[in-house]
């Protein structure tokens, strides 16, 4: 039918005639149900969108410890050896100060079983040496002192002898002009008297020749006393020279004692300096003695043994055995992307799932989740690790009605964790999740109060 008229015989032909297999025609019931139970379920689905729904940072991370004391560690010897006895083995628990291994010696140094007396011996010889020392040191100022004083005493007898000598010349002087004096009379009644006697015989020559006589005698004195005069100014010009010597001999005295002094005290600052040496030789042949004895730093369970059997040789600061220490103070090590770390701030609650503990979780309704742990954030990384994810230390969550983390839990144990944030409806978060936004930047009252205060 081309429909060229625009009178349509349509009605005319369905009252004309009855269609009696489309009346027979109905709906099945079990298309209403599953039309009722759709319309319920997007109802329900609905409903759901409008839920709250709290946001969170998820990451993965595995057990730790909280304070690196409480965290697996090496211990190694101090000094190279040779491994004699373990008094340890695996998966024992020991005390601190307890003996995990004994090493001998391996240098040659230090193979001689007595020497420690040995070297208590050199030391008392050195002390008896530095003793003989400093008593030369002592002779010497004795001697030095001596010589001072002995160059006072002389020094005033030369002065003394000098000033003898000054006065015996003033009075062999005086002597000397007196004689003179007599010389020049002796010589002028001689005179006269040889004039008178040529001229009158006012003199006779007897008494001329007693004048002569005298004259003789005078003279002779005169040069006596002159001759003794010169012997006073040389006798103290020797004086004045040896008062000048005095000075120059003990000078040199002196300073050979002084250098003798200076000598000793040089040597006994060598002795002194070997003698430290000694004690400190001393104390560390002690020290290495001790450490032929590796002992645990703390008390722990001995996990893993690095070196095996007896007479292997071992060097310094080499691992020996992994030590796990008793009753650590737990933590999770949780890393997350660096675009969530804005997020996130210390004292954020986190839900933690430990690997071998069932659990059903949902993320974003906790209260529904079941099997997972409660933790807050203590410390957040200030560096990444090599992979641009930042650490998280995730510590036990104290508070009334949560349950305790698991005593059976095992260092590097694999957690799976979720940092809580805020809450906004199911459908916002699948929007959000669609379009690939992060979770809100809009932070809680308590987070907002505590970076007001840190500004």
């Amino acid at each position: 039918m081309l429909n060229l008229s625009k009178q349509s015989t349509s009605k005319q032909i369905n009252e004309q005639f009855e269609l009696y297999s489309l009346n027979t025609l109905h709906t099945p019931r079990s298309a209403v149900i599953l039309k009722r139970w759709l319309m319920v379920i997007g109802i329900i689905l609905i409903a759901v969108l409008f839920l709250p729904w709290q946001q969170n940072v998820t990451g993965k991370g595995d057990i730790s410890a909280f304070t690196p004391k409480d965290r697996p560690q090496n211990i190694q010897n101090i000094i190279s050896g040779r491994i004699e006895k373990w008094m340890v083995k695996e998966g024992d628990l020991v005390q601190a100060g307890d003996t995990l291994l004994v090493i001998s010696e391996t240098k040659d140094d230090y193979f001689d079983p007595n020497l420690p007396s040995r070297l208590k011996e050199q030391l008392s010889a050195k002390q008896d040496g530095l003793t003989s020392y400093r008593l030369k040191i002592e002779a010497l100022d004795q001697q030095i002192a001596a010589l001072e004083q002995n160059q006072k005493f002389s020094l005033q007898k030369a002065r003394n002898k000098v000033k003898q000598g000054f006065l015996k010349v003033t009075s062999d002087s005086t002597d000397a002009l007196a004689e003179q004096v007599q010389f020049n009379i002796a010589q002028t009644r001689y005179d006269r008297g040889e004039d008178q006697y040529k001229n009158g015989g006012l003199v006779s020559l007897s008494e001329l020749e007693s004048r002569r006589l005298k004259l003789q005698e005078t003279r002779a004195k005169l040069v006596s006393t002159q001759n003794k005069l010169a012997i006073s100014r040389q006798e103290l010009i020797n004086a004045q020279i040896e008062l000048n010597s005095i000075n120059a001999e003990y000078a040199e005295k002196i300073s050979k004692a002084q250098s003798d002094r200076s000598s000793a005290l040089s040597a006994l600052a060598a002795g002194q300096y070997e003698l430290s040496q000694l004690n400190n030789k001393i104390t560390n042949v002690g020290i290495r003695r001790n450490q032929y004895f590796i002992k645990a730093p703390q008390e722990g369970y001995v996990v893993r043994s690095l070196k095996a059997g007896i007479g292997e040789m071992i060097k310094e600061g080499e691992s020996i055995c992994t030590l796990q220490p008793f009753a650590p103070e737990m933590a999770v090590e949780l890393y997350v992307k660096a675009m969530d770390v804005p997020l996130i701030t210390e004292g954020r609650e986190v839900r933690l799932q430990f690997e071998g503990w069932p659990s059903l979780v949902f993320s974003g309704w906790p209260s529904a989740t079941v099997g997972t742990f409660g933790g807050i954030v203590k410390v957040i990384d200030r560096i990444d690790n090599s992979k641009g994810e930042y650490r998280l230390l995730i510590v036990p969550k104290i508070h009334k009605g949560e349950q305790e983390w698991p005593k059976q839990l095992r260092m590097g144990s694999g957690v799976v964790g979720w940092v809580m944030l805020n809450d906004v409806p199911v459908w916002y978060e699948i929007w959000r999740q669609l379009n690939a936004f992060p979770p809100t930047l809009k932070q809680e009252p308590e987070a907002a109060l505590k970076t007001e205060k840190a500004k």
